[in-house]
């Protein structure tokens, strides 16, 4: 964490003493100023296919408040496939969501988005669909972006218009988002443009469109991109390009994608077109066993099989024997995680009371967002500083703990106290959020959904590698990114987990992931050397 990104800590009582906070519950409506052009109007320049260039920008996003990615990730639990539709706590679902999209969770605001279009807590609707998406757009979303776009493609909320949702879509993926720049770079992919006007002529941007996204662990830019390999414009396809190809296809599976496994599975068995075979050779036993997989992200497409090449690699390494029980191969391919520690009993925090409290799980950290509005501009934890010449009053008013505020809710008055014992309200208040983060946040925790990865204690000794190192164990490792970098959302996933073994070099990001990050800055992380005998019966 960077050093002017210090944790809060209790100040003196002294400086505590000194203030009297003057507490006012008055809530009131946030409302837009009448001048502001909505999100969903805004004027972007036409899309324009046939661009000379790309270059790839992947998307940047901070860090999620802590708290609010708890309540997104129990909420995505209920949702899990595994629980049948009719029977899933909806009201629960929309809350637990709710809660997450206040605290400005921008996956939490599309999800609620879509939760309101599927009629999951009327009275609220379309309108407030269309708000949300528009709240996140504000934020810098690329993904609120390519939403917008869906909506004016569609006519949800908003008049429909083929024009408009292509400039969405092209603001969308210069901003970095991995599914515009797919669904684009897949349409630019022809020999001529189409008449109709719907695909475009320039497989060269396409082409790095595609990279991009895949670069970011997008499935499906990885099943497009096999096809851009291996069916290659103006010539017969390399062993190369289709070396390629099939290593793309296999690197898909692992983010998830249901096709790139349905199509290995189809090319290690029967392919459609021999001549551009990407398999080196038939092989029936790893057909098999792509199909249990595809079968898998089938009924559960949120899966994620980054430990594949423990049981099933590409040639030319070993197939190693399975029992064939198809939930020994999902377990054994699927991530790791490791049970969380048990948060302390108590803290500076959870001791405070009323809106100062924060759960003993959680601490405190600025992220430089402010406000001198008199209502909180979104849910979280707010303080008080102010620029006023005394130097007391600029101490007594620092000493208030960040304290929680919801959406549209005024804040409290502050008042200081004159030497002549009267107190005086402070004007002219500058105040700072606070997002939580979590009491180990220098762990190495991806987020992810309960349920979906093989829970292991952690190592008994603990092992850190450079990149650019040798493997030194066998075993799950996992990369990661100090959070203060740019691109830390694009690698700390447990998707970026690898099965490596000793000896062999880590992947390199530029090469192997296709993602600009010097591999100097990322460190694998041992996550477990235990081995699941697939063969065992």
């Amino acid at each position: 964490m960077k050093s002017d990104q210090q944790l809060f800590h209790r100040l003196p009582r002294a400086a505590l003493a000194a203030l009297l906070l003057c507490l006012s519950f008055t809530a009131c409506k946030m409302t837009n100023a009448t001048d502001e052009v909505l999100p969903r109007n805004q004027k972007l320049p036409l899309f324009e296919p046939h661009v000379p260039s790309y270059t790839c920008a992947p998307a940047q996003l901070p860090p999620f408040d802590a708290q609010a990615d708890a309540w997104f990730l129990e909420a995505r639990a209920l949702e899990s496939a595994e629980i049948y539709v009719d029977d899933r706590d909806y009201k629960k679902i929309v809350a637990l969501t709710r809660q997450a999209a206040e605290r400005h969770h921008w996956k939490a605001m599309l999800n609620l988005a879509s939760l309101y279009l599927e009629g999951r807590d009327p009275p609220h609707g379309t309108e407030d669909a269309v708000k949300l998406v528009e709240d996140a757009m504000r934020l810098g979303v690329p993904a609120a972006y390519d939403r917008m776009g869906t909506y004016h493609m569609n006519g949800t909320g908003v008049q429909g218009s083929a024009t408009h949702a292509y400039a969405f879509w092209q603001e969308a993926a210069r901003m970095g988002s991995p599914e515009a720049l797919t669904f684009l770079g897949e349409k630019m992919l022809m020999m001529k443009d189409e008449p109709n006007g719907s695909r475009w002529a320039n497989a060269a941007v396409g082409e790095k469109m595609l990279e991009c996204a895949y670069g970011q662990g997008y499935g499906q830019a990885a099943y497009e991109l096999g096809f851009v390999y291996s069916i290659p414009f103006g010539h017969f396809p390399t062993k190369e390009e289709l070396a390629r190809a099939l290593n793309v296809l296999h690197e898909g599976v692992k983010f998830g994608c249901q096709l790139c496994a349905a199509s290995l599975s189809i090319e290690f068995s029967h392919p459609l077109d021999p001549k551009r075979m990407m398999a080196p050779h038939l092989d029936k036993a790893r057909a098999a066993r792509y199909v249990v997989l595809s079968d898998a992200l089938d009924f559960d497409p949120e899966r994620r099989f980054p430990n594949i090449d423990k049981v099933l690699p590409l040639p030319p390494a070993d197939l190693p024997p399975w029992n064939g029980d198809e939930d020994t191969l999902i377990n054994a391919a699927s991530g790791v995680s490791h049970p969380p520690p048990a948060p302390p009993t108590s803290s500076t925090f959870s001791e405070r009371k009323h809106r100062f409290y924060l759960d003993a799980e959680y601490l405190l950290a600025p992220n430089g967002e402010t406000t001198t509005g008199a209502t909180a501009p979104f849910s979280g934890y707010w303080q008080p500083k102010t620029d006023d010449k005394s130097e007391q009053r600029r101490t007594a008013v620092l000493a208030t703990p960040p304290a929680l505020y919801q959406v549209g809710e005024r804040f409290d008055r502050v008042c200081t106290q004159s030497p002549n014992g009267e107190y005086d309200t402070v004007s002219n208040l500058l105040w700072t959020h606070w997002r939580t983060v979590r009491h180990d946040c220098g762990t190495v925790a991806p987020p992810l959904v309960r349920g979906r990865t093989r829970e292991t204690a952690p190592p008994v000794t603990a092992s850190i590698c450079r990149a650019d190192a040798r493997c030194p164990v066998t075993g799950t490792w996992q990369a990661w990114l100090q959070v203060e970098h740019p691109l830390q959302t694009a690698v700390n996933q447990y998707w970026r987990q690898a099965w490596i073994v000793a000896g062999q070099y880590f992947p390199d990001p530029r090469q192997d992931w296709l993602l600009d990050v010097p591999a100097a800055d990322i460190r694998w992380h041992l996550m477990d050397s235990f081995s699941i005998d697939i063969c065992l019966a």
